[in-house]
């Protein structure tokens, strides 16, 4: 069979909660590639300037890396992970559902603050909470959960493409309405309709008035969200972790199911001492706290620190590559003309989706460290020719799809490599998912201002800086890794050593007891023996 039967075995002993937990990946990724496409028509609605509504999206993010950072701590008990994925799953629904009332920018910037802050909280749950079920398997579990995000991050601009209006929702004239369309093809993730704004499709005043129908948009993503919230609520409720609603009674399990079940009830008291001693799984702040992780080497921070800044790298191209590819297209050398130059983040996203699809079958096949390592010599040499071919039309289209194949699998495979040598102990989940999610906003920061101030042909270029750095941190990473390991092993000798005295001390004593009740047993023997001599003489 293509895949382990203890793999289906366990999948089928946890599928509720991993289909909830992808379902719930699928949302976030709808939520995070929606808004882009919807700039101009937002702009409109809060009668904006641009400067004012980017400072909208950078909201959402700043917030989404908080709670990425705080979202760690509900996941104590069972309870408490899945009540917060409820109220984030729900909050979105929300929010979504009131965007098109939200006439002012700053009430705007607090619904996408209050939304970025739940999908942080979500992000790091699910994958804490499948690393939680899998542990040693969970390569192939994170696989699936991040193509979730890849693909909805595809199909969100779709659902956005019918309702957006082509010259904007208040009074504009042509050359500010063209100026608009430019900046909302840089931002969107889906190719752009054919949108023929020309001078000779407006009226002689040059002015165009259009009724706004984005609010639909927002709707229908509010409805397609609202499933997931149902979902969570009703895996609480099979849980039987409603007090209102007693769950129904739990099926009999079958007997690789059974056999499987004892032996994680053999090892979870081992595991649960494990985890405790180092601090288990939770947010930043509470690991930064944990006096339980005095004692432990400098490999074991090294770890946590080298991993993340690896994500911060390639997380910061995913982001970068995906906001700035459109504005690197259409200005000089390249000057590909609008539509087709928007055809290029859509293909980046697809890249990245149908990588993650085809990582699945390659994390069972392959370790993390070694599809860590292809991928990141692929960025490189992506990047790179990227960088060479810098005129090259048919390139830039070849090595957009390339670099998505080779960042889209990363940053799970991180993940995986980093929880298992730290034998699930720490905090890895927590400090990676913020690492990605900060290295996606500063690099996006950063590379915009290097691009406006030294032009379009820096773009590739920080691409090699940026992928060269994080190679070099994954090296790095490699090295701690061997350090930690020799530490493990120097450890468990000395416990080996420890325990062995105590063994011949308790072998010496029981020979001696036996020797004492040996030579007792004999003194009596022999007694007997006179005493029965003394008998038959008489």
């Amino acid at each position: 069979m293509f895949i382990d039967e203890r793999i289906v075995t366990l999948f089928k002993r946890n599928a509720h909660h991993t289909l909830t937990y992808w379902s719930v990946f699928f949302s976030f990724g709808l939520c995070i590639a929606f808004l882009g496409p919807t700039i101009l028509d937002l702009q409109c609605q809060t009668n904006s300037t641009l400067s004012q509504i980017t400072w909208v999206f950078f909201s959402q993010q700043f917030c989404l890396l908080i709670g990425s950072s705080v979202g760690g701590v509900f996941k104590r008990t069972l309870f408490s992970a899945l009540a917060a994925l409820f109220v984030s799953a729900l909050l979105i629904s929300v929010i979504f559902a009131i965007i098109p009332v939200c006439n002012n920018v700053l009430v705007l910037a607090i619904a996408m603050a209050v939304s970025g802050l739940a999908m942080g909280v979500i992000d790091t749950i699910a994958n804490i909470q499948l690393v939680a079920i899998y542990r040693k398997d969970s390569a192939i579990f994170l696989q699936a959960l991040h193509f979730f995000i890849g693909f909805g991050a595809l199909v969100s601009p779709l659902i956005a493409d019918p309702f957006l209006s082509e010259t904007g929702c208040g009074n504009h004239t042509g050359n500010e309405t063209e100026i608009m369309h430019h900046f909302r093809s840089m931002l969107r993730y889906s190719p752009i309709a054919e949108h023929n704004i020309t001078q000779s499709h407006l009226p002689h005043d040059g002015v165009v008035k259009e009724e706004p129908i984005v609010q639909y948009a927002f709707w229908i993503m509010a409805l397609i969200n609202l499933p997931v919230p149902i979902a969570v609520l009703f895996l609480m409720y099979r849980e039987n972790l409603l007090p209102c609603c007693p769950g129904s009674t739990p099926r009999l399990l079958d007997k690789d199911e059974l056999a499987m079940e004892t032996q994680q009830g053999a090892e979870g008291p081992d595991l649960e001492q494990k985890e405790h001693k180092a601090g288990g799984h939770g947010s930043i702040f509470s690991c930064c706290q944990n006096d339980n992780l005095r004692g432990l080497p400098v490999s074991f921070f090294m770890i946590h620190i080298l991993g993340g800044m690896v994500l911060f790298m390639t997380d910061g191209i995913v982001g970068a590559y995906a906001g700035f590819v459109y504005t690197y297209a259409v200005a000089p050398p390249m000057s590909l003309p609008n539509k087709t130059a928007g055809y290029l983040a859509s293909i980046f996203w697809a890249a990245i989706t149908a990588g993650r699809l085809l990582s699945i079958p390659l994390s069972y096949r392959f370790q993390p460290v070694r599809l860590l390592m292809f991928n990141l010599a692929g960025a490189i040499v992506t990047v790179l020719m990227l960088l060479i071919f810098y005129t090259s039309r048919i390139f830039l289209f070849v090595g957009t799809c390339l670099c998505g194949l080779f960042l889209s699998s990363i940053f799970p495979c991180m993940l995986a490599y980093t929880e298992d040598i730290l034998d699930y102990q720490g905090c890895a989940t927590s400090v990676l998912v913020t690492s990605a999610g900060m290295g996606e906003m500063v690099m996006q920061v950063l590379v915009g201002s290097i691009i406006q101030s030294e032009g379009s042909y820096s773009f590739p270029l920080c691409g090699v800086i940026i992928a060269c750095i994080g190679f070099i941190l994954f090296f790095g990473l490699l090295l701690f890794h061997r350090m930690h390991r020799n530490y493990l092993t120097g450890t468990s000798k000395k416990s080996a050593m420890v325990e062995e005295p105590g063994a011949d001390q308790n072998g010496s004593a029981k020979q001696d007891v036996f020797s004492s009740q040996g030579e007792v047993g004999a003194d009596q023997n022999g007694s007997a023996k006179a005493e029965q001599k003394e008998n038959d003489d008489t």
